[in-house]
């Protein structure tokens, strides 16, 4: 049964958005992650082309669209190896997130295990299947009930990423404790420091992590952000083929298909990499731009090496620094939104207009 679910976190930046509202010169808003480019031109031409949609798409997607997919794996995330039996489309990737725990058949004896820097909706689907949540990222200390993990790389809100053999301890982990483990992994061609810079960021499914065999392992992959269509609502699940077939089931039966010209214009962003570099550098462009003037403000950066996201504190109450930036019409997300022990973080997003972006770090040097 459905208990009580907690109010909408966002509802509480309301009177900081007023706040930043009367600013002369207008509000700026990086408390939200919605791209603001344009969705690629070969992606919306391949939508049109495909609105003649008068039969029911399928649930498990194209041949085309798997095939996608699969390539997509092998040419940018180093996992070779998947069939179409490994793969499954989904309406976004929020949805898989909130309904993967009730969809895997967790129960009130179960414990979801997720991040402590976390995206909000781990939370609310441990909620949605009555189970418990517990925020933790030290693998020797997951409860013994542990039934689903929850992985985050690169993170949101914090942009931490992890490596091959980071990855390995836990999937090392969530097999010693009978424990199905999913990464959501999807702002993973955003890396921006250090060895991720150059390299890629691993995927769960890479063999160096699974060791070749993907039984109780999936990935949730999103195209929202590096090919700008939120509004597609166009993701996809990978993974072990007896987990993706009871999913698969499921969704069958509620009904949950993935629209017929989104599938097709996904098709054709997975097979090009051109608007993903060019999108990529656009948001290196607007972090540079940011970071100097956050830092000469008294902001330092924690973390946020790679992601969409800048994870930032002043060494005070999050929601004394969200006031303040609310002075200078700059809205940000509060860590305390993100967990319990980022009472001092703030979250900006690099989601904004090259212009806005100048803006706020006109302001923030002001």
């Amino acid at each position: 049964m459905l208990g009580n679910l907690p109010d909408y976190p966002w509802d509480a930046l309301a009177p900081y958005a007023a706040r930043a509202a009367q600013h002369p010169d207008g509000l700026i808003d990086l408390s939200i992650g919605s791209p603001v480019d344009p969705t690629p031109e070969v992606i919306r031409r391949a939508l049109a082309e495909a609105t003649d949609a008068h039969a029911y798409p399928t649930t498990v997607g194209t041949p085309r669209l798997r095939e996608a997919i699969i390539e997509w794996f092998a040419r940018r995330r180093e996992v070779t190896g998947l069939g179409e039996e490994n793969v499954l489309p989904t309406i976004g990737s929020k949805e898989f997130v909130a309904w993967a725990p009730f969809m895997l058949g967790l129960g009130s004896d179960d414990a979801v295990v997720h991040p402590q820097a976390a995206y909000p909706t781990y939370e609310i689907g441990a909620a949605l299947a009555g189970t418990s949540a517990v925020a933790e990222d030290n693998p020797r200390r997951w409860p013994a009930n542990t039934r689903l993990v929850w992985v985050n790389s690169p993170g949101n809100p914090d942009g931490r990423v992890l490596d091959i053999e980071q990855l390995a301890e836990r999937v090392r982990r969530a097999r010693a404790l009978g424990a199905i483990i999913i990464a959501d992994e999807c702002y993973a061609e955003l890396g921006w420091t250090g060895r991720w810079e150059s390299e890629r960021i691993p995927s769960i499914l890479d063999e160096r992590v699974t060791g070749g065999d993907l039984t109780n392992v999936l990935c949730a992959y999103s195209l929202s952000k590096q090919s700008n269509l939120a509004g597609y609502r166009a993701a996809f699940v990978a993974g072990d083929p007896a987990l993706i077939s009871r999913l698969l089931a499921v969704r069958k039966h509620a009904g949950m298909m993935v629209p017929g010209p989104v599938q097709a214009a996904m098709s054709v962003a997975l097979a090009d990499s051109s608007h993903v570099d060019e999108q990529k550098e656009i948001y290196r462009r607007r972090r540079a731009m940011l970071l100097p003037a956050l830092s000469s403000a008294g902001f330092a950066l924690d973390g946020s090496e790679a992601g969409l996201y800048l994870w930032l504190t002043e060494g005070r109450d999050a929601w004394e620094s969200i006031a303040r930036l609310a002075d200078l019409g700059i809205l940000g997300g509060p860590g305390p939104f993100y967990g319990e022990d980022a009472a001092q973080h703030i979250r900006l997003s690099l989601t904004a207009s090259d212009a806005h972006i100048a803006q706020a770090a006109a302001r923030l040097v002001a």
